[in-house]
């Protein structure tokens, strides 16, 4: 399998984690996702991440979500 292959087989499962989690639509989880640091994780081979399982992945972006909204002093975390 390439590594682009596994990649589109994890993200749906990702962004499905992440519009259950943030209670939104996928299309806007989708959005989120790619505007995050752990998505570009995801696309760089250097990474490795696409060998990791989508519930890891998605473990990565809620921290760094939860990180961030942290930073910008948000009254609603998860």
């Amino acid at each position: 399998m390439t590594h682009a292959l596994i990649r589109a087989t994890i993200t749906p499962k990702v962004i499905e984690m992440i519009a259950e989690w943030l209670e939104i639509e996928e299309a806007e989880a989708l959005d989120v996702f790619y505007g995050s640091t752990t998505a570009a994780s995801l696309a760089d081979d250097e990474t490795g991440l696409y060998g990791q399982s989508p519930l890891f992945t998605f473990s990565l972006f809620r921290e760094e979500w939860e990180k961030t909204q942290r930073e910008q002093g948000a009254t609603r975390l998860r």
